[in-house]
């Protein structure tokens, strides 16, 4: 991660830790008080103590990310809340590992959450956080602190009675599609950052559209009539801050109007994406040149007489007039700020839509002060009509991913990685030709000869083909990982495929096929990488160890386990260490961080905490803590058939030999015991 190098001493102190490896590491306490605001008001205060070299992540994490720190408050009709819990300022640093901003806490920190009693009776408030912290070197996985607060009664109350309903599991009842839409509608100070300068960005763009550039200077002569120069600049001001209140506006009725649920829904069901595709090539067609798209007549003509009446009047119908007929190439930029910003969250789409349009009404604004500096201008011409097509290949490439979202969603098939890898690359050739001069549509004009610029362009596109043709054939293309369908629905994987030679070579030579005793539960979901094959559940492997009599590879991960994913990268990559994972010993991998739900007869009660763990994740971390008495992953350990450890457990090193070695010795010991 790229967080600020920690000191040689705690290096020491946690290399000391890994050797030793039998201690549980808690680097954040946890204090409760609560504060008397009024007689029916308090503040409750949770209060964070974070070691040296920490960091407790935020409440405010994108999905993507690590777990972000959530209160969870039980049901109590005595109680009511006050807004939501409030935190300081966060510490913001980019994180390469998870490719995102990430903010966190490296000191201790205080979260309050005012709330109201509405009880003539004194009462009791119960509930849970959940955190996630993570060093330089390592990520605990997500932890759960109960908290309980005696509130007096509130002499102007009523009289509520409140049920004792007492539950063995930490956090209330949610269900992972409520905290799915929950963690959707978080929001954070600095993804509005990004999203703002995304949207101005795309402001930009539409400036240089053929429905656009030429306007400027059509509509910066409106305000160079008679009368007083400081009041057409006052009305220039006015007309650009027309723009941007119209644009934001749109988007203040899409953050009233959606909420969280349909955010939802929007993301991941089939109606909308496809709405959204169709959308995308309708605009992509026209930008080529097929057909336009325009709004009707009387709507422009209408604003466009209100516009000739001069005046504040007349520049805002002047800024409305500007915005209807821009429509048929603002149109797909506006629509994806508002796909992308709509998320249940109220200052999104408003962010967005200011962004977009202070970019957009800057050179309107500034050509309108300045009625003399138009005489620099580039003239429109044919690279307006060249940044529409190149504008409408985008929109083809862009759209394709909401018919992905669909067919993954629902297992349709039709879009498999191959062929949108394939769709990527002929759309990017076509531009790069396009580019060049060697594509013409009907209202391009002939290219006389070839700019540096556009060279450049097609220079860059091209590469980008060169760059995707090996995904063909199960290159991973970590670049566009999150714009391509997954990996495994390739049908030509040469990497597989080498693989699996390399598999039946072993198996040849062994004189006998390995395999797997019984289907893994829980493979519809969770996956071993490099085509190992394995179980995610303890029980399973213990017995598939006895029944084939081979050792047993426990690897204790998470999804967001950043330092799990470098070492399977970089480690469990090598051809040796695959070998001896898969022909030697039983793997299995324990997700301590996994949210699915266990059946009610595999619910465990803690032997460490007393508490009734009900999810994957929390019986694995369990697991670890109650037998191994270590927290932290990744933590590799390797036991016979009866469970018992063969050598010492390790931790995240990246060291390929220290780490075959480590399996070596394991089966020599395990051999031994023979």
């Amino acid at each position: 991660m790229l967080y600020r190098k920690i000191t040689v001493s705690i290096l020491a102190i946690l290399l000391l830790a890994f050797t030793a490896g039998a201690q549980i590491l808690e680097p954040v306490k946890w204090s409760f008080s609560q504060k008397e605001l009024s007689t029916s008001e308090h503040e409750l205060i949770f209060k964070a103590h974070i070691d040296s070299g920490w960091h407790l992540y935020s409440q405010f994490i994108e999905q993507g990310g690590p777990i972000p720190t959530s209160f969870y408050f039980d049901e109590n009709p005595a109680i009511e809340l006050i807004g939501k819990t409030i935190e300081p300022e966060a510490h913001s640093e980019y994180d390469n590992n998870f490719k995102m901003e990430l903010q966190y806490f490296s000191s201790d920190v205080v979260f309050t959450q005012k709330i109201k009693v509405l009880s003539n009776k004194a009462t009791t408030f119960t509930g849970a956080l959940e955190f996630m912290c993570c060093d330089d070197e390592q990520c605990l996985p997500p932890a759960d602190v109960e908290f309980s607060f005696n509130l007096p009664a509130n002499p102007d109350g009523k009289e509520i009675i409140v049920e004792d309903a007492a539950s063995n599991e930490t956090i209330p009842q949610t269900t992972l599609e409520e905290k799915a839409e929950n963690d959707l509608a978080d929001s954070n100070e600095d993804s509005l950052w990004y999203l703002f300068f995304i949207a101005f960005g795309a402001g930009l763009i539409a400036i240089l559209t053929p429905c656009v550039f030429p306007m400027i200077p059509m509509t910066v002569s409106f305000f160079m009539h008679g009368g007083s120069k400081a009041k057409s600049r006052l009305e220039a001001l006015f007309f650009g801050v027309s723009i941007i209140a119209i644009y934001t506006i749109i988007g203040t009725i899409v953050a009233v109007t959606l909420g969280a649920n349909f955010a939802n829904w929007l993301s991941t069901h089939w109606l909308p994406n496809i709405l959204f595709f169709l959308i995308f090539i309708v605009f992509a067609f026209s930008f080529f040149g097929a057909f336009e798209i325009t709004l009707p007549s009387w709507m422009v003509n209408r604003s466009d007489a209100k516009a000739d009446k001069g005046g504040y009047s007349g520049a805002f119908f002047m800024a409305f007039t500007l915005v209807l007929v821009s429509f048929s190439c603002t149109g797909p930029i506006v629509g994806s700020i508002l796909v992308a910003s709509a998320g249940g969250e109220i200052l999104k789409p408003i962010i967005g839509m200011f962004g977009f349009s202070l970019a957009f009404a800057l050179p309107f604004a500034f050509f309108a002060f300045f009625p003399a500096m138009l005489a620099n201008m580039p003239k429109s011409g044919g690279w307006l009509n060249s940044v529409k097509v190149v504008l409408g290949f985008l929109e083809l490439a862009l759209g394709l991913k909401f018919l992905s979202i669909a067919d993954q969603t629902y297992h349709w098939g039709i879009l498999d990685r191959e062929v949108y890898l394939a769709f990527w690359i002929v759309i990017f050739a076509l531009m790069g030709l396009y580019l060049l001069g060697k594509l013409r549509f009907a209202h391009d004009s002939k290219m006389e000869h070839l700019g540096v610029f556009r060279l450049m362009l097609a220079i860059i596109t091209f590469t980008f083909v060169m760059y995707m043709i090996p995904g063909m054939w199960g290159a991973p293309l970590k670049a566009l990982s999150g714009y391509m369908p997954p990996q495994q629905s390739i049908d030509f994987d040469m990497n597989k495929i080498v693989r699996d030679n390399i598999k039946t070579a072993n198996f040849s030579a062994a004189g006998e096929e390995q395999s797997l005793c019984e289907k893994p539960k829980y493979a519809d979901f969770l996956h071993l990488p490099h085509g190992l094959e394995g179980y995610f559940d303890y029980e399973q492997a213990l017995q598939c160890s006895k029944e084939q009599n081979k050792p047993i590879f426990i690897d204790f991960t998470g999804h967001g386990c950043v330092n799990c994913r470098e070492m399977e990268a970089a480690v469990w990559s090598d051809p040796k260490v695959l070998n001896i994972l898969q022909n030697d010993y039983i793997v299995v991998a324990l997700y301590v961080d996994d949210k699915s739900k266990l059946p009610e007869e595999e619910w465990i009660v803690s032997e460490y905490d007393g508490k009734t763990k009900k999810t994957i994740g929390k019986k694995y971390a369990d697991f670890q803590i109650s037998r191994f008495n270590v927290n932290a992953q990744p933590y590799y350990v390797l036991l016979d058939t009866e469970g018992n450890e063969l050598v010492d457990p390790r931790a995240y090193d990246l060291d390929v030999d220290a780490f075959l070695n480590f399996l070596e010795d394991g089966l020599e010991n395990f051999n031994k015991g023979k």
